[in-house]
């Protein structure tokens, strides 16, 4: 049965700053990060010590543990590559034209996003996503890891909007944060992201 394994960053700790201080990364990777990574493995475990028993009383609360965790890994794993020190701008190409098809301008994507992920009440995320059944994007709240998606969408771009991401330097003014946000976006990433999951068949 194969682990979950947290994954190296793919910059150092300091690369984002001032938008995000090294204190926050490190914190946000090397604790939060891998309290997922083995919140996952620890409950894959409980899972396979309940099939050896055949006793699955507490089956409901360790699957929801599962999503949870698995969720947070996932996420996380897509935010720090969505993320980098030569990030910004805009994307090109076939996202550009496809943001503009389902959102009319990058602007009123930008807008809806931010909002998103701005408003999520308590902890969560705001995440542009592809909805394989109408072929089209959509912008998503995720709340804490795993709520409020279509069943069927993958995440492209993810803004991290929990506490621990943005708390020690922006306190309580998320908006702050979630527009510095849009200076580090690895479109490259993203783009990527969309090229794969849109040649697939559907």
């Amino acid at each position: 049965m194969g682990d979950y394994t947290l994954p190296d960053m793919p910059y150092d700790y300091a690369a984002l700053e001032p938008a995000i201080t090294g204190e926050i990364l490190e914190l946000h990777h090397a604790k939060h990060h891998a309290a997922y990574v083995k919140g996952a493995n620890d409950t894959l475990e409980r899972l396979a010590e309940a099939r050896d028993k055949g006793e699955f009383g507490g089956l409901v609360g360790l699957e929801k543990t599962f999503a949870f965790n698995l969720s947070g890994h996932v996420l996380h794993s897509i935010f720090w590559e969505n993320l980098s020190p030569d990030g910004g701008d805009r994307p090109e190409g076939p996202l550009a034209d496809a943001i503009l098809a389902h959102f009319g301008t990058f602007e009123a994507f930008q807008r809806q996003l931010t909002t998103a992920t701005a408003s999520v009440q308590g902890s969560g995320w705001g995440v542009l996503a592809w909805e394989p059944l109408g072929r089209r994007l959509v912008v998503e709240q995720v709340y804490d890891h795993h709520g409020n998606v279509g069943m069927n969408t993958t995440p492209l771009l993810v803004f991290d909007a929990w506490e621990h991401a943005y708390y020690l330097q922006y306190r309580n003014v998320r908006p702050d944060y979630v527009e510095k946000l849009w200076g580090l976006i690895n479109w490259e990433d993203v783009a990527r992201r969309f090229a794969d999951v849109t040649s697939q068949a559907g």
